[in-house]
This record gives C-alpha cells, sequence and structure tokens, in this order.
C-alpha cells in the first residue's frame, strides 16, 4: 500500500545573503517519469555556504545536495526502483556524450549544469528540507545504500567523489609526497585517499586537533600552518619539493607558497577557490620551464561512482569519524552557522531526520 504523502513539509529557504528561514512549504509533487525521497541525511557543504553568505545566486532556494534518503513515491513509469528503498543521490549527471564530456570535464558539461534534485522554488538540491523530488536525468547518480550501512555515510558518498576525482586528476605514483594544505573533512579526505593510493602526505591546519586526526588518517608528518617558522619547516619538509600540493581552503597566499614548494614537474590542484574573482601573482616561468602545473578539480565524477561507494560501504574509507555535529532539520541555521565558521572540534555538519539516520 503506498504510504500516506503530507501535503506540506518544512524547510530551510534562502531568502537572500545571510538569510535563511525555516519555513512551511508544499511537498513536491512528481510526475509519472520521476520519484519522492524522504530526506534522512544531508551535508552542510562550503559551496552552499558561500552562495548564502555572497548571494551568488537569487533566492528562494532550498539548498542542500549531500542528500541520502528513503524513496517513498515512485512515479508509474519508472522503472529499477521501489518504495523503501535507502539511497543516496547526486543532484548533478552529467550526459557523457558532448565535447566537454568527452574530455572528462564533466562539470563543464551543459546537462551537468542543471540540478536534478529539487524541494521547491528553483532547483538548488533540495536536501534541507523533509522530501526531495528526483528528476529523471539524474537517475544514473542514485546509489543504492546497503542495509548495513548509515544513511549518514551515503550522504557524503558526494563529498568522497570529489575528492577521489581530485586526485585522479594528479595522476600520482606510489611513493609520492603529497602536501595537503588544509584538514577540515575535504582536507582529511584527501589525506585518506592519498594514503590509501601508496602516497606519503604532509599536513598542516591551523586547528591542532586536526593534525592528530589526519595522522590517524594517514599524515606521516604534520604542521600547524600560523607557526612563525612554517614556511621554512614546509621548505624542508619538501626537501627537492613536493610532488603535488592540494589547496583544500581558500587561502590564497598558500596557492604561491605551494608552487615554491612543488618539484619540477609538480602539480598543485585547487580545490576550495570556489568563489571567482582570487587573482595572485605566479611566475609563469616556473610554470613553462619547470614544467610545474596549476590545476582545479570541481565537483563530481559519474565514472567513479561505483569505486567510491565500495570505499565508502566497505568502510576502507569509513567516514564516520568526521561528523562532528548533527542537527535537526528545525535547528539547519544553526547547522549552517556551525559549518561556516569552523573553530576547535568542528568537522563535517549534518542536517537529519533523527529517526531516519
Amino acid at each position: 500500500m503506498e504510504q500516506a504523502i503530507p501535503t506540506q513539509m518544512r524547510a530551510l529557504v534562502y531568502r537572500g545573503a545571510n538569510d535563511l528561514r525555516i519555513e512551511t512549504v508544499p511537498v513536491p509533487d512528481i510526475s509519472d517519469e520521476e520519484l519522492l525521497v524522504r530526506v534522512g541525511v544531508c551535508g552542510v557543504c562550503p559551496t552552499d555556504i558561500k552562495k548564502i553568505q555572497h548571494a551568488t545566486v537569487p533566492p528562494p532556494r532550498i539548498f542542500g545536495h549531500e542528500t541520502a534518503g528513503v524513496i517513498i513515491r515512485v512515479g508509474s513509469r519508472v522503472k529499477g526502483f521501489s518504495d523503501g528503498d535507502r539511497v543516496a543521490l547526486h543532484h548533478h549527471v552529467p550526459c557523457l556524450e558532448c565535447h566537454a564530456c568527452r574530455h572528462k570535464a564533466f562539470s563543464q558539461c551543459p546537462v551537468y549544469r542543471k540540478t536534478g534534485v529539487t524541494a521547491g522554488f528553483e532547483p538548488a538540491g533540495g536536501g534541507f528540507a523533509e522530501y526531495v523530488r528526483v528528476l529523471p536525468f539524474v537517475f544514473p547518480g542514485i546509489v543504492p545504500i546497503p542495509a548495513g550501512n548509515l544513511l549518514e555515510e551515503g550522504a557524503l558518498l558526494e563529498p568522497v567523489n570529489t575528492v577521489l576525482k581530485g586526485v585522479r586528476r594528479l595522476g600520482l605514483l606510489r611513493g609520492d609526497r603529497v602536501w595537503v594544505a588544509g584538514q577540515g573533512p575535504v582536507g582529511l579526505l584527501f589525506t585518506r585517499i592519498l594514503t590509501l593510493e601508496g602516497v606519503s602526505v604532509v599536513a598542516s591546519d591551523l586547528i591542532g586537533e586536526r593534525l592528530e586526526l589526519s595522522q590517524n588518517y594517514g599524515a606521516t608528518e604534520v604542521y600547524l600552518a600560523d607557526e612563525a617558522d612554517f614556511g621554512e619547516r614546509l621548505r624542508r619538509s619538501a626537501g627537492g619539493g613536493f610532488d603535488a600540493v592540494v589547496v583544500a581552503v581558500p587561502v590564497d597566499d598558500l596557492v604561491c607558497l605551494g608552487m615554491d614548494r612543488l618539484r619540477g614537474g609538480g602539480k598543485i590542484l585547487l580545490f576550495a577557490h570556489t568563489k571567482k574573482g582570487a587573482m595572485r601573482d605566479v611566475d609563469l616561468g616556473e610554470i613553462c620551464v619547470a614544467e610545474k602545473d596549476v590545476m582545479g578539480s570541481y565537483s563530481a565524477d559519474i565514472t567513479l561512482q561505483e569505486e567510491v561507494a565500495d570505499l565508502v560501504f566497505s568502510r576502507k574509507l569509513d567516514v564516520r569519524g568526521l561528523v562532528s555535529h548533527r542537527f535537526t532539520l528545525e535547528d539547519a541555521v544553526a547547522a549552517v552557522g556551525v559549518a561556516a565558521r569552523p573553530r576547535s572540534g568542528t568537522l563535517k555538519v549534518v542536517v537529519q531526520q533523527a529517526e531516519r539516520a
């Protein structure tokens, strides 16, 4: 028997720069070709925080894209899904056929730029609501969650995917040496995945307890980034230069320092500079003569989806310890505030329906 679904739900609605409100909105209607998912957990992502803080998109919207939940209604023309399926959702999926996709630049695909999960208003992910509507073009991005795993683990598949994509773009070899700048949730994921791939990781952060955790995730050396001799200690650690530098925090000066600490032929990966307009001088001769590469990595890679699911659900990459704060939907404004101002004890912040996590 089909479950009774309410007509109204609670959601965190973005109304303008730093203006978030818990409101009652309609539960999305679905067509015969769509799914309705009851949200269990949604992670708070820095990308959404930047949109909220800087009003880079017009309101109103319901954000939240690191989403996992339970399918509660299946459109009559939909095959392959059933009521009660526990799933993780990807809100962007590429067409795999266009010029960008043929070059594996999936985030530049016109289809990828469309958002296929919504709780209402202009589609924006919708995970900060009780229910989301899933459009058919993102069905390839739906990942089933095994019975032995938490919805919370499913919610972290998307950020893990983005990190693995960045690691693969670097093209590193076993035994290479990498500096990961920033040991928040994303930096820690880089540290762990690089370690699993046989790479030696040097980690830095402003928060000492994060460095302790980064050692648990495999970092061989750790440095507090606000120490007076940080740059010099990093130079000594680099020796002849790092094979790669991952800048996992949006700190412009670290890009220049990272370029200086790279060996010839090394690569620097910008992962957190998602707000356009940041400018820094770069020695073009270093790029040309020393063959140093500056690259970016943004969003997920659908071709890595099965590998990511295996990493997370097998717990070779155990993401459970990354979650430091869990908020109810009614307290989602506070959740965003905590994630936006990380301090000691803050890692991944999630919004959850308590009985559904």
